[in-house]
């Protein structure tokens, strides 16, 4: 299972906020992608998506990461 967990913190705007997502083996040979995001202590919003292959769902997880990053959202 590959796992992937940032948090973001702004003590001025009282900001305390995770996001994670994990890529895991699905039951028919297919990948799955498990988002989760939401405020620390607290169950996040999670959404799911199914992919063909590991590869696939490796990628698409990777882009959302840099993306992230790039926005400077998360670090």
């Amino acid at each position: 299972m590959n796992h992937l967990y940032m948090e973001r913190h702004d003590d001025k705007d009282n900001m305390h906020r995770f996001y994670q997502m994990f890529v895991t083996p699905g039951l028919f040979d297919d990948w799955s992608q498990v988002r989760e995001w939401g405020r620390l202590g607290s169950p996040g919003t999670v959404r799911k998506e199914w992919f063909d292959t590991e590869e696939k769902a490796v990628s698409a997880r990777q882009s959302i990461c840099e993306a992230k990053v790039k926005k400077g959202i998360y670090s």
